[in-house]
């Protein structure tokens, strides 16, 4: 039905097509065009209410409402020489595919007094506007475009570093870069936005969605659009974008060669290709040296399926890192076979055991590589996966357990940092330590 649904869009959408002959579209190595300098082929209009419920829509429902849109696209929406250009009126315009790890390029020009914005993942918004337009400096418009404007008052981000935009009438350039949620946008090659958390405008008590189109906003005055390319990072590009960022902060915890500076069940784990691994059938701790109290560690770690292991936050030396340690969180293919309907939320990937589930989702496929860093700071514990934030929680404000079973170390304010091996071959690698305030290091 869905299908049918999106074909019906396109069909419709073909029909902005102009009679214009334009130089082959050239992206840069490694991108794509999302835009052909024609038609809209490869775009739909778009409106947040009729897209967030279409699944509470019948057919013929979300049909009749997508062919409205498409018919305000064809009234806003034209092509001149190879340029998008919309009138300041109508639908948005998306993509008609969806994207999880990005690098997007384009270039706009607009008009005094216009305001207009890029949104990711279907979620407002890297911001343009006139900055030269005092009725909108008490709104920030005087700090210039390129600022995450639908995020958080005050947090980093929602206005951009610099004041890179060009004088009105002249072309300007966009970079965007985002994995997970991180958020990173150059204006006219000026950074404007340094690996920014990219709030979900719709939904603030959640993360943004996996996947999503990229839309260009339109309202306030005619916008013109070009060279629209995307490059899709692959999940070892998107890794090194995230481990890039405050790299120097971070001190190696493992020589990729052997356990110096790891003890406990060093007979349960192996060394392959720079990872550490659990021996399958094997399992138990595997500890650092030293103990830890605030910390953040980054790592990457590949789950075979259904595989099972745990990071041990603050743990003793021995015993169960889930109940005698501050908390065990879980490394898990929480969504094998294995596991369906027979888990706990608090027991899927990212979550405090038996205390707090995490937001589930996040996990790239079976076999390859996910970046993970969490933070300990006090009680409270944060966790992001592959860029998105899917744990924030606070231990002192847990009083519901999984089976009754209270976690009698879940108040320690030091211990060590390790794996809990659960008999599968998970591997781990690139990890990586900060130290944080009343650190015992």
């Amino acid at each position: 039905m869905q299908t049918r649904s999106i074909l019906l869009l396109t069909v419709a959408l073909a029909a902005v097509a102009v009679d214009v002959t334009v130089a082959e579209v050239k992206p840069p190595t490694g991108f794509r065009a999302l835009f052909n300098e024609m038609n809209l082929d490869g775009w739909h209009g778009w409106r947040h209410d009729l897209f967030s419920k279409r699944h509470d829509l019948t057919e013929a429902e979300f049909a009749e409402q997508t062919a409205k849109l498409a018919q305000d696209a064809r009234q806003n929406w034209s092509v001149e020489n190879g340029e998008l250009v919309n009138d300041g009126h109508g639908t948005y315009l998306a993509t008609n595919d969806e994207f999880r790890d990005f690098e997007l390029r384009l270039e706009y020009k607009t008009v005094a007094r216009a305001d207009s914005g890029i949104y990711l993942k279907a979620t407002p918004q890297v911001q343009i506007w006139d900055y030269t337009d005092p009725d909108k400096f008490r709104l920030g418009a005087d700090l210039g475009s390129g600022g995450l404007w639908n995020n958080s008052p005050g947090s980093r981000g929602k206005d951009p570093l610099v004041l890179a935009d060009r004088p009105l009438g002249e072309w300007n350039s966009f970079r965007i870069v985002q994995v997970g949620e991180r958020t990173s946008v150059w204006l006219n090659d000026s950074l404007v936005v340094d690996n920014v958390i990219f709030d979900h405008y719709y939904d603030r008590e959640n993360p943004l969605p996996v996947r999503g189109p990229v839309i260009l906003q339109t309202h306030g005055g005619e916008i013109r659009w070009r060279h629209i390319y995307i490059r899709e990072l692959t999940p070892e590009e998107a890794n090194a974008v995230l481990v890039s960022h405050r790299r120097q902060a971070f001190t190696s915890l493992f020589n990729g060669r052997d356990f110096q500076g790891w003890h406990g069940m060093t007979d349960s784990y192996e060394v392959i290709d720079g990872s550490i691994q659990c021996r399958k059938g094997h399992g138990g701790l595997l500890l650092t040296a030293d103990e830890y109290a605030n910390f953040a560690v980054r790592l990457e770690f590949r789950l075979p399926p259904g595989g099972n292991n745990g990071l041990a936050i603050r743990s003793p030396a021995e015993g169960d890192a889930a109940y005698g340690g501050m908390c065990e969180l879980q490394v898990l293919d929480s969504d094998h076979p294995r596991y369906a309907g027979s888990i706990d939320p608090r027991q899927a990937h990212g979550s405090i055991y038996g205390m707090v589930a995490a937001t589930p989702g996040y996990l790239r496929s079976v076999g390859e590589w996910n970046f993970q860093e969490v933070t300990v700071d006090g009680s409270r514990i944060l966790v992001e996966l592959n860029g998105t934030v899917i744990l924030d929680a606070d231990l002192n404000d847990v009083t519901e357990y999984m089976g009754n079973r209270l976690h009698p170390g879940k108040d320690r304010t030091a211990g060590y940092f390790g794996f809990s091996g659960h008999n599968d071959p998970v591997a781990f690698r690139n990890i990586a330590i900060r130290l944080l305030p009343d650190s015992l290091k």
